[in-house]
């Protein structure tokens, strides 16, 4: 089975053919095709490559199935006897994609 390790969003993903992965947002609508060249590492069986940074040549092609937010995390502050209290909310985008083929 072939493996490569990629960059995106200031994160490492390793993927291989076929996977599904979360990302940070990427300015794609669902459909669409996205090339990744920041790959670090290509592992084929036995063989791999790693780069210095990057694997020269080497491309992973995936496809947008949609984006959207995560789960609601809770951010709560507070002071005991001062009276203050504060409650946030966010939800970090995400883009889901499906790895589609490793070219290296």
């Amino acid at each position: 089975m072939k493996h490569a390790i990629i960059v995106t969003g200031g994160k490492q993903y390793r993927v291989a053919e076929g996977d599904v992965i979360f990302v940070e947002k990427l300015d794609a609508a669902a459909g669409e095709s996205v090339k990744f060249d920041q790959v670090l590492a290509v592992i084929d069986g036995e063989t791999a490559t790693f780069g210095a940074p990057v694997v020269e040549g080497a491309t992973v092609t995936a496809n947008v199935v949609k984006s959207g937010k995560g789960a609601k995390v809770r951010v709560y502050k507070m002071k005991p006897k001062k009276g203050y209290r504060r409650t946030q909310g966010h939800r970090q985008p995400y883009t889901k994609l499906q790895i589609e083929a490793i070219n290296a």
